[in-house]
């Protein structure tokens, strides 16, 4: 099972490195392995978030999910996602963002780490909404329950996590915004531009988790009325509802590694500013935390270990918040990572306790 689920993590980590020497020498070997871990260390608590959604879906769709998923992932995320920040925030065609990128990668890097304050806005607004959406629902499964059962008796209010993310987001644009008078000019606009960035990103989600919870409803009702004896409503309109609801669902999953590649893309530039380096190894790390995700529905992990799945939330609240602190201050990604990893390991160590007391 481990073989079958990461050997194309392993191809891909053969093929990455080998191409790294090629490119630039042995000393670019040490940069994509280091690139590599990166990736993985702070996307472990995606590949977990990941797992909860992707065993929804059929064998079929977790194909596409580790084939094309994965090309979106390296190739759009960590490749040229950096180029259209730079064509987008300094108004360069694209072309001249790619030419900039190999030929000026000093500049390259400025214009991007310009660009992240809206980077850090969309994707911390859209981590945001996953963790409040979670934390505000009463579930069965309460890891830490002083806190989990006055919040889920809270969340029962209509459209809660919505405004406490508003709110989140206004405190945010208005403390950038102070940042800005003190500056002026160039700042002004940036502090508009976080919240039109964190706006984007709230409606993302809102639109991409509504329309696949739509139809996973209705995938829903429609196995039900086949259960009661309605086998003659719909067994075509049932295979169409699923795939919508397959992809929607795929669509979602795609948003939201995007969201959780916004720190690796931003931390990669402490590591070295070559882009083709950088896709090297953050893709090689996608690849593992895809393949990650995949095992981890295949041995029914998240059954196994029931508080894994809160841990990983807990992790996503973390680098939401560690991402819309870093549009005015900058935070180490060391520290980001080892939130992460600590919570999730609590968490599991909880699952293991809880696993242990069950039995006797």
């Amino acid at each position: 099972m481990l073989w079958k689920t990461f050997r194309w993590a392993f191809a891909v980590t053969a093929v990455g490195l080998v191409g790294g020497v090629l490119y630039d020498g042995w000393a670019a070997l040490g940069i994509v392995a280091i690139l590599a871990v990166l990736e993985v260390s702070l996307s472990f608590d995606n590949a977990v978030i990941n797992a909860g959604i992707l065993k929804k879906l059929n064998a079929f769709w977790q194909r596409i999910f580790l084939t094309v998923g994965i090309l979106i992932a390296v190739f759009g995320m960590r490749l040229l996602f950096p180029v259209v920040i730079v064509s987008v925030s300094a108004r360069l065609a694209p072309q001249e963002a790619v030419h900039l990128a190999l030929t000026d990668k000093d500049r390259y890097q400025e214009l991007v780490t310009d660009a992240h304050p809206s980077i850090a806005a969309f994707g911390g607004m859209f981590l945001l909404m996953i963790f409040l959406d979670f934390i505000l629902e009463d579930r069965e499964t309460k890891w830490l329950g002083r806190v989990e059962r006055p919040l889920a008796r809270l969340g029962r209010i209509d459209m809660l996590s919505v405004c406490v993310a508003l709110v989140v987001l206004l405190v945010t644009s208005m403390t950038f915004a102070t940042q800005a008078h003190q500056h002026g000019g160039h700042h002004a606009d940036k502090a508009q531009t976080v919240l039109v960035s964190g706006v984007a990103g709230l409606v993302t989600y809102l639109v991409v988790h509504g329309l696949s919870g739509f139809f996973e409803s209705r995938l829903a009702g429609e196995e039900s009325s086949k259960d009661e004896g309605g086998e003659a409503a719909g067994g075509r309109s049932g295979l169409a509802l699923a795939g919508r609801a397959a992809f929607f669902t795929f669509l979602y999953l795609e948003v939201l590694d995007a969201s959780f590649s916004f720190d690796g893309v931003i931390g990669a530039f402490a590591v070295t500013n070559d882009i083709v380096l950088m896709a090297l190894g953050l893709g090689i790390g996608a690849m593992y935390v895809r393949s990650l995700t995949v095992y981890l529905v295949r041995q029914g992990t998240l059954d196994d270990y029931v508080y894994l799945e809160h841990g990983a939330h807990y992790a996503i609240g973390a680098l939401a918040a560690v991402l819309l602190v870093s549009i005015r201050y900058e935070v180490n990604d060391i520290v980001t990572g080892l939130i992460g990893v600590t919570l999730i390991g609590a968490a599991f160590w909880s699952s293991v306790r809880f696993n242990r007391a069950t039995a006797d």
